[in-house]
């Protein structure tokens, strides 16, 4: 650790101190002030805290602390999640002895090996990393009210659950049925994303089985495909000749498919019966007949089929699939195979199906010879021309006209007829998702098609690393996150709600519109019991969905000593909702009716939650949960109002992981930078959907500049009386900084806020200084001052030192926000500094082109008596006017000669037009502008900039007078632009 970061670790400490011993972030209510009340999801302490989930913390604090100065009473609290079965899972391998992740307590995340022990209990596991993220959460100073801090399995949380769970219940979103569900096959339960290795959502689809009946036996293959519309086009069905496959009996009918199919079926279907096993080189070459068009089509080998995936048989349609495409490809060129099979080449030719704008009548050979995949072993490719094409023909795709020609051609004509009928009215023409839903209808209505269930971003571990399948559970408890009526009203707030960055929104509405019902318990892990179905747990997406109401009122309860036992359904009616009769529920709970109504009045007062703050990961289910639980149990008044969604971090340009073992806690980070190192880098590092890119460099450049601001406040004390054109245009500037951070906050697009406090602040400071010899005037005390107080929701702590350096009495996180004051807006200082920097970088371009060692500089401005064309100018322009507007306005302005007005406004537009809009305003806005006296002032500072031994400022007037600038360099000069010469 370096010196200056060993000095912010320190201040860090003084200023937590100081905010403890104040209780400065302690928020009651108090009735006519405007409240904010903001939450971020509670952590799972089955690890420490890392630099990742530090920028969900970070950005809400910063949020927090910003609302706070805005003058809103800001309620900021923490909770921990202790339901599920992570820590369960966690305290069970390291009872097991497991070395790697005892390994990885030790070498990465910093657990002393004294303390291991302790670990293998899941209770002391998490209160150990629950105590550690707490003080990890202290230790970078997060305005937390702490005294409202409880546990997902405190006894008092658990009755609140209940009532959660109860309301649901009696409002009919609870419902007892049959879905299919993630299951752990070793565990025997329900899984959702927190039970899972990397915390993943098992994604559950239906696949289609389409049963292609074995020729001449009473078998079938059951083809797994997500597009059943395509089966009109089956070349062939594919077998993976090194799979296992298994003769099986389901529900009395026989079927191939893969060993691994049969034991994931067995999770979904009572009535599976493994008959034998099969040697899928017997059926290579044997014919199934496809029962949408009655045509027999071979078996043939194919390794890119993955028996893990379905049932391991796949339908081949090369018109359509990129997969089929090149494998057929593959075997066509092997004549031996072909002729062992007694295949011809003619019966494998694709066959069109879908029609679709911008593809040939085979999009799947366009596709593949566009990314020139040469193999079915490119996987990577075949899947992207795959995630293409099918996107592709889904949204636009419309079936052929000629399939009709496709069905039962052999078959009987008044048979034949019938369903091609069918097909012509239900399939041909129609859009491909019309057609797929039509397809799945008929063949069932054959008796041909089936369904299995998979998980489609497989493979996904249970946290004991046991693979995830798809159990169809039965008589077991849903919410019904299905149910219409439910969806409408989400959808309804949707629209309403301020959702942070505005671009999820309509991620939000399709995770609505798929949502169906959700297992809500498990038979293991921490948590609360059902109460009508006593061992199982509700799981731990389920019991987190409202519990910031919980903050408003626990910390009362404790301090009233309320029991479990009194926090009955009665209890949360009236403190919840308002329902009851507080006098009544005194007398049958015994909890004196001043306490309820205290309760009840806390909550009225901080609800709805003003702002929620979580990672994009949890967009698919808790933060869409959290929406539809709110609409559910309380009145509109006190739904949700904000949700802040922001990305993940990465470290040195790589994704963090366990297995490439660069996971920093965030104790080390703080311990290595300081506090508000971590925070501003974390802040500055992307906007909120961003990856934000935490690197050692970007940490430095950071602490650096928290360096600069410490020294230039010192300096600021140092100030003397002398107020002049740069005071003037850096109080004038301020106005703008305020303006901009306020926003940039205000939209939570902290990253800008962050650069523009920790950066442009900082230049604007230092040139300051650098423009006045570095000796400073008032303004930069009472601008240091105002930069503080932006600086305190970054860096809070050197903030506090800072104001209090500065003579602050007062803590600067509870001081007033900043506001704009529009009499110090000064325009005429501000294009002074502009035109200033603006002559600088045009003899800097012409140093960058000139030959020699340059010693003089002339520089000849235009006149002052031209000072109001430019001004008219500038008027023309901002109005988006033409050229001939702006000569007849200089006629009008007293050139009468009207050639002469053209040249002159031919000459300014050319300068003016490379100017932005705010420099054209500032021209429009000040009256008289003397550019010899302005660089005058400021000529030392010229000569200094540029390297020059002497430096010349003169009219244009003076300059040929003096002879002293070339006529034709002389006839450049106007308003803004001066004649520039080199010697």
């Amino acid at each position: 650790m370096n010196e200056y970061a060993k000095y912010l670790v320190e201040i860090a400490r003084k200023w937590q101190n100081e905010w403890r011993r104040s209780r400065v972030f302690e928020a009651d209510p108090q009735p006519g002030r405007k409240k904010f009340f903001i939450t971020a999801a509670f952590p799972y302490p089955n690890s420490p805290l890392h630099l990742g989930h530090s920028r969900t913390y970070t950005i809400t604090d910063a949020y927090a602390r910003f609302k706070r100065m805005q003058g809103y009473n800001v309620l900021f609290p923490m909770g921990f999640h202790y339901t599920g079965t992570p820590i369960l899972t966690m305290a069970e391998s390291i009872a097991a002895g497991d070395k790697e992740l005892i390994d990885l307590m030790i070498n990465v995340y910093d657990v002393p090996p004294e303390d291991i022990e302790k670990l293998k209990d899941p209770l002391s596991l998490a209160r150990y990393f629950h105590n550690d993220a707490k003080q990890a959460m202290m230790e970078i100073g997060y305005s937390i009210d702490w005294r409202r801090e409880f546990t997902s399995i405190d006894e008092e949380f658990k009755q609140f659950v209940v009532w959660q769970f109860m309301k649901l219940k009696e409002k009919g979103l609870l419902k007892k049925g049959t879905h299919p569900v993630g299951w752990c096959p070793k565990h025997n339960m329900p899984v959702g994303m927190h039970d899972t290795k990397g915390d993943v959502e098992p994604e559950i689809g239906e696949f289609t089985l389409i049963l292609f009946k074995l020729e001449n036996e009473d078998v079938y293959l059951p083809a797994a495909t997500l597009r059943p519309e395509t089966v009109f086009g089956v070349t062939n069905i594919w077998l993976n000749p090194e799979a296992e496959y298994v003769l099986v009996e389901v529900d009395g009918r026989k079927y191939i498919m893969s060993k691994r199919a049969v034991f994931k079926l067995r999770f979904q279907r009572d009535n599976v019966r493994e008959v034998r096993e099969i040697d899928p080189g017997e059926l290579f070459g044997k014919r199934v007949v496809n029962p949408a068009t009655g045509r027999r089509v071979p078996i043939l080998p194919a390794k890119f089929v993955d028996p893990a995936t379905a049932t391991g048989v796949v339908m081949s349609v090369p018109a359509h699939a990129p997969y089929d495409y090149v494998a057929l490809r593959e075997l066509l060129e092997n004549k031996e195979l072909l002729e062992k099979y007694g295949v011809n080449s003619e019966e494998l030719t694709p066959i069109p199906l879908i029609e679709v704008k911008g593809y040939s009548e085979l999009p799947a050979r366009d596709v593949v010879e566009r990314m020139g995949i040469r193999s079915q072993y490119e996987r990577d490719l075949l899947d992207k021309a795959t995630k293409e094409l099918y996107s592709d023909e889904y949204r636009y795709g419309v079936m052929r006209s000629d399939i009709v020609e496709l069905v039962y051609p052999e078959a009987p004509s008044e048979l034949r007829d019938l369903v091609r009928a069918a097909v012509k009215a239900w399939i041909v023409g129609q859009p491909v998702s019309v057609a797929r839903e039509a397809t799945v209808k008929w063949l069932s209505a054959i008796g041909r098609a089936d369904k299995i269930y998979e998980i489609m971003n497989r493979p996904v571990y249970c946290r004991c690393g046991t693979e995830i399948v798809v159990k169809v559970l039965k008589d077991q408890w849903f919410v019904d996150y299905g149910n219409p009526e439910w969806k409408r009203i989400v959808l309804e707030h949707l629209e309403v709600m301020r959702i942070v960055p505005e671009e999820l929104r309509e991620e939000f509405r399709k995770v609505v519109d798929w949502l169906r019902e959700r297992a809500v318990a498990r038979t293991r892990g921490l948590g609360t019991e059902l109460p009508w179905a006593k061992g199982w747990i509700i799981e731990s997406l389920s019991d987190s969905t409202i519990y910031m109401a919980f903050y408003t009122v626990i910390h009362k309860i404790r301090s009233y000593g309320l029991k479990p036992d009194q926090l009955t359904l009665e209890f949360w009616d009236y403190v919840m909702l308002g329902k009851g009769d507080p006098k009544a529920i005194s007398a049958k709970i015994g909890v004196p009716v001043k306490v309820l109504e205290e309760l009840r009045s806390e909550f009225e007062y901080w609800y709805p939650l003003d702002s929620r703050h979580s990672g994009r990961d949890l967009v698919p289910n808790h933060l869409t949960f959290f929406i539809f639980n709110h609409v559910a149990i309380f009145p509109r008044d006190k739904w949700p109002r904000q949700i802040v969604v922001n990305g993940f971090v990465m470290l040195e340009g790589k994704k963090m992981s366990k297995s490439l073992r660069n996971i920093i806690p965030l104790r080390r980070a703080l311990r290595i930078y300081g506090p508000d190192t971590v925070r501003a880098a974390i802040l500055a590092a992307a906007e909120l959907l961003q990856d934000a890119d935490f690197s050692d460099a970007l940490a430095r450049s950071v602490m650096g500049q928290l360096a600069k601001f410490e020294s230039i406040a010192a300096k600021a004390l140092e100030h003397d009386d002398r107020v002049d054109l740069v005071d003037r245009w850096l109080l004038s500037k301020l106005q703008e900084s305020i303006e901009y951070v306020t926003k940039a906050m205000e939209e939570l697009r902290v990253r800008s806020a962050t650069i523009h406090v920790l950066y442009e602040m900082e230049n604007m400071a230092s040139k300051y200084l650098e423009l006045r010899g570095g000796k400073p005037g008032p303004a930069l005390l009472e601008y240091v001052k105002t930069w503080t107080k932006m600086l305190a929701p970054v860096a809070p702590h050197l903030a506090e030192e800072v104001w209090h350096r500065l003579g602050g009495e007062s803590f600067v996180s509870i001081e007033k926000w900043p506001s704009s004051d529009k009499t110090k807006i000064d325009y005429e200082a501000e294009l002074a500094i502009e035109y200033l920097d603006k002559v600088i970088e045009d003899v800097k371009s012409i140093l960058r082109i000139f030959k020699g060692k340059p010693r003089r500089l002339i520089i000849a401005v235009a006149g002052r008596e031209y000072w109001s064309y430019a001004r008219i100018a500038a008027e023309v322009l901002l109005a988006r006017q033409q050229l001939r507007t702006l000569i007849q306005r200089f006629v009008e302005a007293g050139i009468s000669d009207r050639k002469q007005a053209a040249q002159l406004a031919q000459k300014i537009s050319r300068v003016f037009s490379e100017l932005s809009p705010e420099t054209l305003k500032r021209i429009s806005m000040v009256e008289e502008f003397d550019e010899k006296a302005v660089l005058e002032k400021f000529k030392d500072y010229v000569a200094s900039r540029l390297g020059m031994e002497e430096v010349v400022i003169v009219t244009a007037e003076e300059a040929e007078h003096k002879e002293l600038v070339p006529p034709t360099k002389l006839a450049q000069a106007v308003p803004m632009r001066p004649a520039i010469l080199v010697e």
